[in-house]
């Protein structure tokens, strides 16, 4: 006991300037930037549109999106949280993987907060009510509510995951109007689009990102959006506060994470090459276009802001008694 005790004393002022020397030379292979849902939601396309930036911010270094869905984000996030803080794995994750999951599930796996190094707030979206037009013959909100008056007991939404930002505010909106509607969750965004164009449900409140093409499209309709303004990518659908709906504002967002206890001078590092590859024009033209807009703000503004959230979705799940399914 005596001799390892000795030989960890003698080996620690050797392994210090190993560590300076890695995080100097970050990064020394591929980074991987997990996805905790299937590829074509927010959250993958915020990491691929970070990918084709970052390496022109780390000397050409390879970037790789890897997607690890399941349990609303919780798969990945347990699988981020034991990573070593090298700068070497990240994660773009949602709303409902960082302040709501842990507001639903005390039981999580892994703290959002203690366990995580936070990044940047990559984007912020608001959530858009979309029906299948061949399903839900409905243009307005006041329309649509009538409809789910009359059809909420054969109605169906689909969402990315229990306890998905699209599933309390599709719970929500059930409250303030008194409806019925059956909860189908998917892994991640892009899955619960599709159901929805194929007719599987017949509506859901998805992230704009996921859905403006499909909008555009024709292939599905905008109702209202949560934003506290119309959103330029739909400037003719109405927001729920003019259908309302006072204080139905709801923002989704997507940020991005490394393992915790990284070291600050690699902290920086890592945070200046991931804010310049979102602030980058491409980038910001790139998301904009689908909805999502570009927030790449300093890792304290995003800590503040993360916690409040969790504040304030903990509060939503307790007025609403919602429970996990």
């Amino acid at each position: 006991m005596q001799r390892r005790t000795l030989a960890a004393l003698f080996a620690a002022p050797l392994a210090a300037p190993a560590i300076a020397r890695a995080q100097a030379d970050w990064p020394q292979r591929p980074v991987t930037i997990l996805v905790p849902f299937v590829a074509g939601g927010p959250s993958d396309l915020v990491a691929r549109a970070i990918a084709l930036k970052l390496p022109e911010r780390i000397g050409g270094q390879a970037v790789v999106v890897e997607n690890r869905p399941g349990a609303n984000g919780t798969v990945a996030s347990q699988f981020l949280a034991r990573q070593t803080p090298d700068g070497h794995v990240l994660m773009v994750g949602s709303i409902g993987v960082y302040a709501i999951n842990t507001a639903l599930r005390p039981n999580l796996g892994y703290d959002p907060v203690r366990d995580f190094t936070p990044i940047t707030l990559a984007v912020t979206t608001p959530n858009v009510l979309v029906v299948n037009p061949a399903r839900v013959d409905v243009r307005t909100p006041a329309e649509f509510i009538t409809w789910l008056h009359a059809n909420g007991a054969r109605a169906s939404y689909s969402t990315s995951g229990v306890g998905s930002s699209d599933q309390l505010t599709t719970e929500l909106f059930k409250l303030r109007t008194q409806t019925d509607a059956t909860h189908i969750p998917y892994q991640g965004g892009a899955a619960a689009a599709t159901a929805l164009l194929a007719g599987d449900v017949q509506l859901s409140f998805q992230n704009l990102g996921t859905v403006a093409g499909h909008i555009a499209g024709g292939r599905l309709r905008a109702i209202m959006v949560t934003g506290q303004q119309r959103h330029p990518v739909l400037p003719d659908v109405p927001t729920a506060v003019e259908a309302g709906f006072a204080d139905f504002v709801v923002t989704s967002w997507q940020a991005v994470m490394a393992p915790g206890s990284m070291a600050p001078t690699l902290h920086a590092r890592v945070t200046d090459a991931v804010r310049g590859a979102l602030d980058h024009p491409e980038t910001r033209q790139r998301l904009g276009a689908i909805g999502l807009d570009v927030v790449a703000n300093a890792p304290a503004e995003y800590s503040a802001f993360q916690q409040s959230e969790i504040a304030r979705w903990r509060e939503v799940v307790r007025v609403a008694n919602i429970r996990p399914e």
